[in-house]
């Protein structure tokens, strides 16, 4: 059974029942031209926060093989179907067009011009249009029409490079560092900024051009700062927050599990030492030459207990040490099922909407979208019958 919280996070439910309007961004609209990966969770982080976010799907569907039902990047949306290759496809998305503030799309640079859907088609037909761009490689540059995912993305950028052990190939992060950080979020920074300066007098509609090898080399601006100052080493593992420090790391336990330990601060390491019990052998946390030595006596002292009494010992202490958990045993952490940051809906456990709003909060209000199912609603709702196959 999964845990869920008496915080704003908390919601349940056991099918579709779209609410457009509840959240900080209540009253915006927007188109999302379906897509794989970023782009749809950009949309569902508008829709988390109030956006009314109709997802136009392709008839047969497309990308990846995940069940419509169980695609959360799809909840608090509505989906109409529209063949964008059609004759009357384009006209169609247009016409939800007129009347939204923004539209996201991930195409390569130039498929959605030739589709008839791109800036200068929308714009013509509403000039506060914030049009958002979401791909890998950026509109222009050398690689803007090669194909990619996140890997090479993070790969290019240095960002996939500093993770990992020394002597050891890069650890892929999943693709939460390309396609969701410097992806997804940025597309939604970019979007809600524009939406602003739209919406103050005088100002006008644009494009966001949000390339994930941007946001990903933004993400490390403090590093490259701490480079140029002579605090990091441009190797993997060899420093401060990349696991080359002993006391900022994972370390496993007697029965295989780990726990993570970032102790960075003097007193929050006086804390760490003396509740693992090695505060008398310790040797200076400042000394780097023995570092190697500091690495293997924490590492013992860890094996000599499981995962669940080495999180008993530090629990609620300034040591900085938390468990290692995995996906399915998240939301049973007492702190995450206390707050509500895990919810139920329609049968599925997943993150709730963050981050939070004490005038506005936001929650889920439906299941993943099914592609067209919601047709009727939002031609209804967006005045637009002609998704029904009827004219004006």
């Amino acid at each position: 059974m999964a845990v869920t919280g008496n915080g704003q996070g908390a919601a349940h439910g056991t099918g579709r029942d779209p609410v457009p309007g509840n959240g900080p961004l209540a009253g915006v609209r927007v188109v999302e031209l379906a897509g794989i990966g970023p782009g749809p969770f950009a949309a569902m982080l508008l829709a988390d926060l109030g956006a009314d976010v109709v997802r136009v799907d392709r008839p047969g569907g497309g990308g990846l093989a995940v069940d419509p039902a169980f695609d959360i990047t799809n909840r608090n949306k509505r989906s109409v179907l529209v063949d964008l290759k059609s004759a009357d496809g384009p006209a169609r998305v247009l016409d939800l067009v007129e009347r939204a503030d923004v539209l996201i799309e991930g195409f390569r640079p130039g498929v959605a011009e030739r589709l008839g859907v791109g800036p200068a088609d929308c714009r013509a037909r509403n000039p506060l249009l914030v049009y958002g761009r979401m791909t890998g490689w950026g509109q222009a540059g050398p690689l803007a029409h090669t194909a990619g995912h996140d890997i090479a993305y993070i790969a290019v950028t240095g960002a996939l490079g500093m993770i990992g052990g020394p002597g050891e190939p890069p650890a892929v992060p999943a693709n939460l560092v390309g396609d969701y950080a410097g992806g997804s979020l940025y597309l939604v920074i970019g979007v809600l900024a524009a939406l602003q300066h739209a919406r103050t007098p005088g100002g006008s509609g644009q494009v966001v051009d949000a390339a994930i090898v941007d946001g990903t080399a933004h993400l490390t601006a403090m590093i490259h700062g701490m480079m140029a100052a002579g605090g990091w080493q441009d190797r993997r593992g060899a420093n401060l927050l990349d696991g080359g420090c002993p006391f900022y790391g994972t370390y496993e336990t007697s029965d295989g599990q780990y726990m993570a330990v970032g102790a960075l601060e003097q007193q929050f390491y006086d804390t760490f030492v003396d509740l693992l019990g090695i505060k008398d052998q310790a040797p200076a946390r400042k000394d780097l030459a023995r570092w190697g030595e500091l690495r293997e006596a924490v590492a013992a002292r860890f094996k000599s207990r499981t995962r669940e009494e080495w999180t008993a010992v530090f629990e609620g202490t300034d040591a900085c040490v938390a468990p290692v958990l995995s996906l399915s045993e998240a939301p049973h952490h007492p702190h995450l099922a206390a707050r509500g940051t895990f919810t139920e809906y329609g049968g599925i456990t997943q993150p709730a909407p963050a981050p939070r709003f004490s005038a506005t909060p936001s929650t889920v209000t439906s299941g993943p979208a099914r592609p067209g199912a919601d047709t009727g609603s939002v031609a209804a709702d967006w005045g637009v019958p002609a998704l029904l196959g009827k004219e004006a």
